[in-house]
């Protein structure tokens, strides 16, 4: 098994030698947070999904936590998404046990306008997973229509520490869903920082992790070709609760940072 050691030069400040995609070609930054003020930047990051009333989840994964802004916090040139063992009541009537903490580029609520969105690029993160069982830290896109599929999912540790899954979900020719998996193990991923990152390309998927591949993919119906935003957060329960003892847990990002050519 592969044992990871945490990225270098995960602070690099755009304008001052931010390392370029790791694929040919003439790149600029499109769009980037650093995270070194002291608050969120509203005119980025939203803090719910484009569904956001008073909090939001997605109910159709049974997952345990109800997103609320307060579990997002900016400081010490990081952003911070802290999820509680705390019950709450979600404006669906459902009580959850955990609330977490997200940011998106999309909409403040269902009719708004998506604060940025993106048609193909070089999407990264520098991020630090939590250490804790029955967490499911996530870097992913979604279509600005709000419906899902298609869907790039960057980075997903679905209950697990050490396995990395990369997905594409995309509809064949009869309307279907369908996804494809990617995955990538080694320990070591809660120790310290890491870059993830996808290249979008009409033509093809490339998923990295510290700079280098380990997941593509080419069949062109599974490529998506619609606006997309860019989401961070921190899951709860999927696919297994949290051990009874965990009470908290924190997923940590250095910066964003989008790409285009």
């Amino acid at each position: 098994m592969l044992l990871l050691v945490a990225c270098g030069g995960c602070g690099s400040t755009p304008g001052t030698g931010a390392p370029r995609p790791p694929v040919r070609g003439d790149w600029r930054m499109v769009f980037h947070d650093e995270f070194d003020g002291s608050r969120l930047a509203k005119d980025r990051w939203t803090t719910c999904y484009d569904w956001n009333d008073r909090g939001c989840t997605i109910s159709s994964n049974n997952e345990l936590e109800w997103y609320q802004p307060g579990q997002v916090a900016v400081g010490g040139g990081k952003l911070t998404l802290t999820a509680q063992r705390r019950a709450t009541r979600g404006s669906d009537g459902k009580v959850y046990p955990w609330v977490s903490g997200m940011i998106s580029t999309g909409r403040d609520n269902w009719y708004a306008q998506p604060r940025k969105t993106f048609t193909y690029g070089y999407f990264e993160a520098a991020i630090r997973i939590p250490a804790q069982g029955g967490m499911a830290p996530e870097f992913w896109m979604m279509p600005a229509s709000r419906y899902t599929p298609p869907e790039i999912d960057i980075m997903e540790f679905l209950g697990t520490t050490r396995e990395l899954a990369m997905f594409v979900h995309w509809r064949n020719a009869e309307g279907a869903k369908r996804k494809q998996k990617g995955t990538f193990t080694a320990a070591g991923f809660p120790d310290g920082y890491h870059v993830f990152a996808v290249l979008w390309e009409k033509d093809r998927l490339v998923w990295y992790v510290d700079g280098i591949e380990r997941f593509r993919v080419t069949a062109p119906e599974r490529i998506p070709h619609v606006p997309m935003e860019v989401i961070l957060n921190l899951a709860v329960g999927l696919p297994t609760a949290p051990p009874p003892g965990t009470v908290s847990a924190r997923m940590l990002v250095d910066w964003v940072r989008v790409w285009q050519r």
